[in-house]
């Protein structure tokens, strides 16, 4: 069974602040995926901009490659010292992950100790300290397997609470035990229990956020898979062997257009039924076929789903409350986990722009925008064209 590995972070800013003083940057390439977490000192805009400043110093390097000491090396020397605290301004935890394996590695300088829960229990991991330009660093390492949970949290969490009631605040403890009870009775995304976490922290403060709280979660699942065809193959003698891999995939089916509809309606010896009461003044109809989850309308759909995407930053709920084959587009897009968009070249004379080069349509213009939006919700991509 394929496995996703799925990431999820949330923040809380500190009351009366429009910026937060925590930032995480998360990234993937074919072998791994990292997440780097930065705590500026203070809050608000200088806070913001050292961890900002932080995160990306470090993902550049990641990205470019360059080994785990030389990267830490380059932030310790790049972050200056409160004079007063004698502290660095920023701290971070970076961790990172191989895809292929799911092992992973944890560095952590001055954020609290990760949290690693394996079937449903915390697991305490071994750790090694050394020491660069006279700061600690932990290294952690370990192996995810589905269902295993790892999250890394800016002290705000910590601090949830303190000062109630002679409350010291949410500790390390009791956060895990929190988890525990989330991994056991209801875990279906890292977003669900990223967020359970955050609004613990959040009603704990009582709506009084003390500091910026952040929590970055990597949860271990069974990957949701999705296949969006799209346009008539160029060469038309090859239509059933696309058709084919279409239904052969294990995920969810979407069909975006009329022609490459009833490509796949005649290799399945059915007629497209149309759904009139989906349509609406801006969207035509859907679909309906057998073998597939989900059909609509071309370029007018693809575009509009664009739209949506933007306007609600692809968050579900934020999506316009209606019936119409582009809010369901992008519903089954952010569900998903891995996109595999499989794009028809033929072009259609109606859509081409004519002051263009014959060789861009707008079909594919349109697929690499929505490409590039799904993989800014750290989903993985696959394009192919035929």
């Amino acid at each position: 069974m394929v496995t996703f590995v799925d990431i999820y972070e949330e923040s809380l800013n500190k009351s009366g602040e429009e910026l937060c003083g925590d930032k995480v940057k998360i990234f993937r390439t074919d072998s791994k995926a990292s997440i780097v977490l930065s705590d500026g000192l203070g809050s608000g805009v200088k806070a913001n901009i050292l961890s900002t400043l932080t995160t990306e110093i470090i993902s550049t390097m990641l990205k470019a490659d360059i080994p785990l000491k030389d990267v830490i090396d380059t932030v310790l020397n790049t972050l200056p010292i409160c004079k007063i605290r004698k502290i660095a301004y920023a701290t971070f935890t970076i961790i990172e992950i191989d895809l292929k394996t799911n092992k992973f590695k944890v560095i952590n300088f001055d954020n609290p100790p990760i949290f690693f829960v394996k079937n449903g229990r915390i697991q305490f991991l071994k750790y090694d300290i050394i020491e660069i330009l006279n700061k600690k660093i932990t290294f952690t390492e370990g192996q995810l397997d589905r269902g295993d949970f790892l999250a890394a949290i800016s002290d705000g969490v910590l601090y949830a609470g303190m000062g109630v009631t002679l409350n010291f605040g949410w500790g390390w403890d009791e956060i895990a035990n929190y988890l525990e009870g989330i991994l056991i009775t209801h875990s279906v995304s890292a977003k669900n229990i990223v967020s359970e976490i955050i609004n613990k922290t959040y009603s704990l403060y009582k709506g009084n956020i003390g500091d910026d709280a952040t929590v970055v979660g990597v949860y271990l699942r069974k990957r949701n898979g999705l296949i969006l065809f799209s346009g008539p193959p160029t060469d038309s003698s090859k239509d059933n062997f696309y058709v084919k891999k279409v239904l052969d995939f294990d995920g969810k089916r979407v069909i975006c257009g009329g022609t490459t509809a009833n490509i796949v309606a005649t290799y399945l010896g059915e007629v497209v039924e149309t759904l009139i009461p989906t349509m609406t003044k801006e969207v035509p109809p859907i679909g309906r076929l057998s073998e597939v989850d989900l059909i609509t309308e071309g370029i007018i759909t693809i575009s509009k789903c664009i739209e949506y995407l933007k306007e609600s930053d692809g968050e579900i709920s934020r999506l316009p409350f209606k019936i119409d084959g582009a809010v369901m587009l992008a519903k089954e897009l952010l569900r998903a986990d891995y996109i595999y968009f499989l794009i028809g070249l033929s072009i259609n004379s109606y859509y081409q722009n004519p002051l263009l080069p014959k060789n861009i349509s707008i079909r594919k213009n349109l697929i690499l925008e929505l490409a590039e939006i799904l993989k800014d919700k750290h989903k993985e991509i696959k394009i192919e064209y035929c």
